[in-house]
């Protein structure tokens, strides 16, 4: 059987990386406010501030830096997940590394095809990244939390239909202290215009936001 056209959303999809990577990214976080320095005080109260007080001088930050996304995810999880696609991943053009980095998998493999996203945000501080997946979640709804996974996790899937052909996608956000790890997970049969089963996406996303979260921890700590 010959291929088949694809939707006009699907076949963007399917456009080099290269192209998506030109509208670059935005940067997630500001820099940290400075701790301002504390007023001249009689050297005995200053004792007794710092024994009853606990100290603002540092935030709390556990990650400096994102990992490497294209490592976030093993090559066993890439072959399972994205068949046919290549293993080493395309990161996308950022315009700060420290602050944003993504990866994209995608591969269509006779008229199965899939495609995954691996981004890591790292906020100013563990607030910072509170308040954004708050805000992220507020923006989806039907999904839910997803326990034993960062500080906090949530999970979405949903179905869109074009020209007949249906496409299902999961976006599983995690906040672990001051970063968040987004997984974005799609799949589509264009041979029968039928989209995966919900639970095969949302499994799908659990196991790589799994293995991205766990690789945080190559990302520089402080």
């Amino acid at each position: 059987m010959g291929s088949l056209p694809l939707p006009l959303a699907l076949a963007a999809r399917l456009l080099p990386v290269a192209l998506l990577a030109s509208a670059g990214w935005a940067l997630a976080a500001g820099p940290s406010a400075a701790t301002p320095s504390a007023e001249h005080e009689p050297t005995q109260k200053k004792t007794t501030d710092s024994a009853s007080a606990p100290s603002t001088s540092a935030a709390t930050k556990t990650y400096t830096a994102s990992p490497a996304p294209c490592d976030g995810v093993p090559d066993a999880t890439i072959k399972s997940l994205v068949p046919g696609a290549k293993t080493a991943g395309q990161e996308i053009a950022s315009t700060d590394k420290a602050v944003r980095r993504t990866c994209s998998w995608n591969a269509l493999e006779g008229f199965d095809y899939r495609w995954l996203d691996v981004s890591y945000e790292i906020k100013a501080s563990d607030a910072a990244a509170e308040k954004a997946y708050k805000d992220r979640v507020a923006d989806k709804s039907g999904g839910g939390a997803v326990p034993g996974l960062g500080d906090s996790a949530y999970s979405v899937v949903n179905l869109s239909t074009e020209d007949k052909q249906q496409t299902r996608e999961g976006v599983l956000i995690v906040q672990a202290s001051n970063a968040l790890v987004v997984i974005t997970y799609n799949g589509s049969d264009f041979e029968t215009k039928k989209a995966p089963g919900t639970a095969e996406i949302n499994k799908g996303a659990i196991k790589a936001a799994k293995e991205a979260t766990a690789a945080l921890k190559d990302g520089q700590k402080t």
